[in-house]
């Protein structure tokens, strides 16, 4: 089994924008949708055809990437008579890349089977750079075979890793996204502390650098906090959304996640000041909220 050339692809922001981009320069047929037009328009001139709807961009591909925003979002788009997946070819394959919830993936797994749709769950890691660079993570759930035939479509976008069954992608993700959030937030915490404290928070994340508190969040989202440059590449408002759902999930599973509970307060907190379209680096702007007075502390 191999996954053809034509590809369809709902949703083009931020990240969808340059992985449809990048697909279509890697010699794929690209039909995209998104539901901002404008959006999907800039994408003309860059090799993209622009379906009119989501489920014209579907019909007659042989694979469909979802990169919609939320499991509400994509389940609007993908499920029902008039959704992507009753417009699917039956053979082709469908490539959710949403950070959605496990059991979300697993009842669109469902619904595409009864279509005769191969399915995938495929989150991605990276932000806006590893997008527009073709350096995602990508962690892929599905049967073997499904994941093995989509190789040569993933590869213009990023690493592939097949993780496990449908749902194991998602739950990969949430596990990133855990990680992600709490360093971010410690990263913010340390700036604070060493601004506060007399020293220069640029001289202090360069020194950083190499040691063992390096990261990438260091490297990338501490410059955003040294420049106050929150122009998003992974809006505050989407952080909180998987960190919230990782929670369900953990109490789901009876357990405790002290650590994520408390950075979930913490950036649940930023959206409500209504920093939320913020880059999530931008959480630095609630410590300094917290710490002048102006905030909710995370935890009391």
């Amino acid at each position: 089994m191999q996954t053809g050339r034509r590809i369809g692809f709902v949703g083009t922001g931020i990240m969808g924008g340059h992985m449809a981009r990048r697909l279509a320069e890697a010699g794929f047929t690209v039909t995209a949708w998104n539901r901002t037009a404008q959006k999907a328009e800039a994408l003309k001139g860059q090799g993209v055809s622009i379906s009119a709807s989501a489920v014209d961009a579907a019909r007659d591909a042989d694979a469909v990437i979802c990169m919609l925003s939320s499991g509400p979002v994509c389940d609007a788009v993908l499920l029902g008579q008039g959704g992507v997946i009753a417009a699917m070819k039956p053979g082709s394959t469908l490539i959710v890349m949403s950070s959605i919830p496990v059991e979300t993936a697993q009842a669109q797994a469902v619904a595409a089977a009864e279509s005769k749709v191969r399915y995938i769950d495929a989150p991605v890691s990276g932000g806006e750079k590893g997008a527009r660079e073709g350096t995602l993570a990508i962690m892929a759930g599905g049967d073997t075979e499904t994941v093995e035939a989509t190789r040569p479509l993933f590869a213009p976008l990023g690493r592939l890793t097949r993780v496990g069954p449908v749902g194991t992608g998602e739950l990969t993700k949430l596990a990133n996204q855990l990680i992600v959030a709490s360093n971010i937030c410690a990263v913010a915490e340390a700036l604070t502390l060493a601004k506060r404290g007399g020293a220069d928070p640029a001289r202090v994340r360069e020194a950083l650098l190499g040691g063992f508190a390096d990261s990438t969040v260091l490297k990338q989202h501490a410059l955003r906090m040294v420049e106050s440059d929150f122009q998003p590449g992974g809006p505050a408002k989407y952080q909180v959304k998987d960190t919230s759902t990782a929670l369900s999930l953990a109490r789901a599973h009876g357990l405790t996640l002290p650590v994520a509970e408390n950075v979930d307060r913490l950036f649940q907190a930023m959206v409500d000041n209504g920093d939320g379209d913020l880059d999530h680096s931008a959480v630095i702007l609630e410590l300094e909220r917290i710490n002048s007075g102006g905030g909710t502390r995370p935890a009391e």
